[in-house]
């Protein structure tokens, strides 16, 4: 693991990969302010108080820390379900089978407040982003890119593929705190028909 100085008020870890930054996480969340990245921690706060801080704490287990379960009810009707039923050798149908059979888990959060990176999932389902991103992707839209899924919490350009919608609001700044799906959490996609989502 490396650190690294952002700005006068935070140190990254720059870790060796994503279950060293998980562990650092687990170990670190109650004590610090920390956001998890893919294989990084910002850890913000008096970098020489941080330094301390890391010097005295040994990673911990990322699983003992996982929190409850989300179900995500999704009308898979995505307009890029089609290719990624192509993409992918499955049909439509077997895309969203295997879309909803594991449970995901949310690796870490970035690109926008409240979006989840969900790892997990069925390898079949690794797809490429597409080759031009959206200008729009609507709140709500379930996706695939690379081996991740993830829920747009909001309006917002993107460019990975589109399998579905929901109306479970995954970022509200009215719940504390303001995403639903935090680092460790579990989620469960489940199929539901339009107009019954909550």
């Amino acid at each position: 693991m490396r650190l690294l100085p952002v700005g006068d008020q935070a140190l990254m870890l720059d870790c060796t990969d994503a279950a060293e930054a998980r562990g650092w996480h687990a170990a670190l969340a109650d004590a610090a302010d920390v956001t998890l990245g893919a294989r990084t921690l910002l850890v913000r706060g008096d970098p020489a108080e941080v330094r301390r801080l890391l010097a005295s704490t040994t990673p911990g287990d990322a699983a003992a820390r996982e929190l409850h379960e989300v179900t995500v009810p999704v009308v898979y009707d995505g307009p890029d379900l089609a290719e990624v039923a192509g993409l992918t050798g499955l049909t439509a149908d077997e895309v969203v089978a295997a879309h909803t059979a594991t449970v995901w888990d949310v690796a870490f959060t970035g690109f926008a407040p409240g979006f989840a990176y969900l790892t997990g999932g069925d390898p079949r389902l690794h797809v490429p982003r597409r080759g031009t991103p959206r200008s729009r992707v609507p709140a709500g839209a379930v996706a695939l890119a690379g081996p991740y899924s993830g829920v747009y919490p909001r309006e917002s350009p993107g460019g990975w593929q589109l399998l579905g919608r929901t109306d479970l609001p995954v970022w509200d700044l009215d719940r504390d705190p303001p995403s639903l799906l935090q680092p460790g959490t579990r989620v469960r996609f489940t199929v539901a028909r339009p107009g019954a989502t909550p």
